[in-house]
């Protein structure tokens, strides 16, 4: 697996020590974190770009930084899931792009390539989930051809009392990805 891969118009690559910074503040943004329980400090983004590090050191696979014209833009990529959820053990897909980023394509763009490489790598069936009013993000999982799994909604274990608990699931397989992902 090489650790940088371009698309017409984004570099996808392993994480550098010095986007910590940048993608602390895409974390500390209160429009791009509305949809998750909180913002994140300083501390907790270098402990996730941290452990997105070591999920690529052991699954060959991860959350890639995504850079738009040498920007950090936030990431995209594929992550195991470490909580039970309806779909038992399962890779999903998922974004983080700042504000600036939004409305271009660039998610869409860069999630198309990062299926087209976990079905590369063998995977199956890739999932993606969101809470239930992030139109945003779900209308980004329609558009790279993934489909609504109703039967597969959960409830996050890990947000009790949020009022984004209730998530909702779509899914694609490697057979229905040939007219969305490049090949």
């Amino acid at each position: 697996m090489t650790d940088t891969i371009r698309t017409a118009r984004l570099i996808l690559r392993r994480w550098r020590d010095v986007d910590i910074v940048s993608f602390a503040d895409i974390n500390a943004d209160d429009e791009v974190m509305r949809f998750f329980p909180s913002t994140l400090s300083l501390d907790e983004t270098a402990a996730i770009v941290e452990r997105i590090e070591s999920h690529f050191d052991g699954h060959g696979f991860g959350l890639w930084a995504v850079e738009i014209d040498g920007r950090l833009a936030g990431f995209t990529g594929l992550n195991t899931t470490t909580f039970d959820t309806p779909m038992g053990p399962h890779v999903e897909i998922g974004w983080r792009l700042a504000t600036w980023a939004w409305g271009m394509g660039y998610a869409s763009e860069a999630a198309r390539e990062v299926l087209r490489i976990g079905f590369d790598l063998g995977l199956s069936t890739i999932y993606s989930f969101t809470t239930e009013t992030n139109v945003r993000s779900e209308n980004v999982m329609k558009r790279i051809g993934m489909s609504r799994r109703q039967e597969f909604d959960f409830d996050h274990p890990r947000t009790p009392q949020w009022w984004g608990r209730r998530h909702i699931v779509y899914s694609i397989d490697r057979s229905e990805a040939s007219s969305h992902v490049p090949q």
